[in-house]
């Protein structure tokens, strides 16, 4: 029995059209680049300066971001804790105060006293 070849596919799947399109906006991010090495080098900066710009521009944009995520994270982290706890005292009926079966007193959700109770 012969194997069937597989048709190969004539147009390119999804993935395939999102990474080429990643990668030249990646190639045009490059060019730009280097366009403006090359503007800050003619306008009388080193070229050593010059490359190093546009690593220092990008390690304080990821600075930035980190520290917006550190926040986001910590505030997540907050509404996360204050939605359980919350939560836990709603499930958790508190005791209170009433006339029960043996006088007035502090009474649990299923009627026992917890405090020393008295009828006076």
């Amino acid at each position: 029995m012969k194997p069937t070849l597989l048709k190969p596919s004539t147009s390119p799947t999804f993935a395939e059209r999102i990474g080429r399109m990643l990668g030249r906006a990646w190639r045009g991010v490059l060019r730009r680049e280097r366009n403006a090495c090359a503007w800050l080098t003619a306008q009388g900066l080193p070229p050593g300066i010059a490359k190093a710009l546009p690593l220092l521009l990008k390690l304080a944009v990821l600075g930035v971001a980190l520290y917006a995520a550190f926040w986001v994270a910590l505030l997540l982290t907050f509404l996360i804790v204050a939605a359980e706890a919350a939560r836990y005292n709603a499930w958790q009926k508190q005791p209170e105060w009433r006339d029960g079966h043996e006088g007035i007193g502090l009474y649990t959700h299923d009627g026992i006293c917890i405090d020393y109770c008295d009828n006076d």
